[in-house]
């Protein structure tokens, strides 16, 4: 049985126990790594294997250990999804009292920021991090398709946010980008300002997701108009500077969800859409 009680014998996909590595950050400091393999990765030695890689990686397989009680799912997905290709999924935990910070390529521009206790903008040195050490670590280590249209990324929230600033920092590097409940409102002038002067190669696949009932009380004191509508618009004017950008509408796919909350669950709902646009026509 699965984590859903469901029968699995018949599922396509059974994958490995997860790998887990320490690497040393940008601050010299442990990071776990971890990396889930398909069940065929150590029979056949010749194959190699498209890679996803998360952010927040705590949250990303089991519910125990995730923020909210709820995971995203990813293991019971892929066994049930058989039109899905074998992949890696590389799950990078994040800081801790430190994520806030090292999510955030700039400073914060939000009111109040002295509710945070943070200032942000650490997120480039964390994001030169996945894109130097740990995907080279990663491809050195196991059989991956190394190439940029099979290297995925995705995050939700603040880590949506460095999702899409990794996406154009590094555009040779990842060809798909899986950004949910975008929060670029912390920094939206600096945000779109790098995003329009640096823009997405043209076949990059960008999948947005946000709901009309994001925001919380926390997010509130932080601003200056409804959290909800902020959450909204990040995700609009996102979509929109890349189009001005000349990126192709068929590679975009803006969902705005109604009565979906800031939440691991409408994430997990919605990943497996990420994946099969993402894999489309590969």
């Amino acid at each position: 049985m699965n984590e859903r009680g469901q029968d699995v014998k018949n599922y396509h996909h059974y994958y490995l126990p997860i790998q887990t590595h320490y690497l040393l950050d940008a601050y010299g400091n442990q990071r776990r790594v971890r990396i889930l393999l398909p069940k065929d990765y150590e029979k056949h030695a010749q194959k190699h294997y498209p890679v996803v890689y998360m952010h927040d990686g705590q949250n990303v397989f089991y519910s125990k250990e995730a923020y909210s009680g709820h995971s995203w799912k990813l293991i019971p997905l892929l066994k049930q999804t058989a039109e899905f290709p074998d992949m890696l999924i590389v799950a990078i935990d994040n800081a801790g009292e430190a994520r806030f910070d090292e999510y955030t390529p700039w400073p914060l521009s939000v009111e109040n920021q002295a509710l945070i206790g943070f200032s942000g903008g650490a997120g480039q040195v964390y994001s030169e991090w996945v894109a130097t050490v740990v995907k080279p670590y990663i491809d050195t280590h196991y059989r991956t398709k190394p190439d940029r249209e099979y290297t995925l990324c995705a995050g939700s929230s603040l880590g949506g946010l460095i999702v899409a600033y990794m996406g154009s920092a590094y555009p040779e590097v990842f060809g798909s980008l899986g950004i949910f409940s975008l929060a670029s409102w912390v920094s939206e002038e600096a945000f779109l300002d790098f995003v329009s002067k640096h823009p997405l190669q043209k076949d990059t696949k960008v999948y947005i997701q946000v709901g009309t009932d994001e925001g919380n009380e926390v997010d509130q004191a932080l601003l200056n108009k409804n959290s909800n509508q902020a959450y909204i618009d990040s995700s609009l004017w996102y979509y929109q500077t890349l189009l001005r950008g000349g990126h192709e509408m068929d590679h975009l796919w803006l969902r705005i969800l109604a009565d979906e909350q800031h939440f691991e669950k409408y994430w997990a709902d919605h990943f497996g859409e990420f994946l099969a646009f993402s894999f489309a026509e590969k």
